[in-house]
């Protein structure tokens, strides 16, 4: 007998402190500590597709921080102070170092209920430098 489809299985969420290199389907609740926009092109109305902002934001959970790469319209979600949730996030590798970001396959919104948790920012795992190893057989 099959499991009543209509129940939706809940996501496992990650913890920042468990992100490694080249992985990908996360979710996590995170705060955001921090967000800048590094990119802004295009304006508001012109003509579609034109339009690119991104922004750098450091956010986190109560096991360490990372900076999320917020495009376009995650920008406007990315509010410090924010509890935010991120669906299928992926990490991106960014001169050497981890980036958190979410493509059109995966959703940023703000959680229904601010976090409890404080951001451990003493432990910023975009900071960790990785090295690209050749493993010889």
């Amino acid at each position: 007998m099959a499991a009543d489809s209509g129940a939706r299985r809940q996501p496992t969420f990650t913890k920042v402190d468990q992100l490694r290199p080249g992985t990908h389907g996360h979710n996590l609740i995170v705060k955001v500590v921090d967000s800048k926009m590094v990119v802004q092109r295009g304006r508001e109305g012109g003509p579609q597709g034109r339009q690119m902002r991104i922004a750098e934001c450091l956010v986190g959970d109560e096991t360490g921080i990372i900076v999320f790469t917020a495009r376009n319209d995650q920008v406007d979600v990315m509010k410090p102070g924010t509890t935010v949730e991120l669906r299928n996030a992926k990490i991106d590798m960014f001169k050497g170092s981890m980036r958190l970001a979410v493509d059109k396959w995966g959703i940023v919104k703000a959680a229904e209920s601010p976090a409890e948790f404080t951001a451990k920012e003493d432990n910023n795992m975009s900071l960790i430098e990785f090295e690209l190893v050749t493993v010889v057989e």
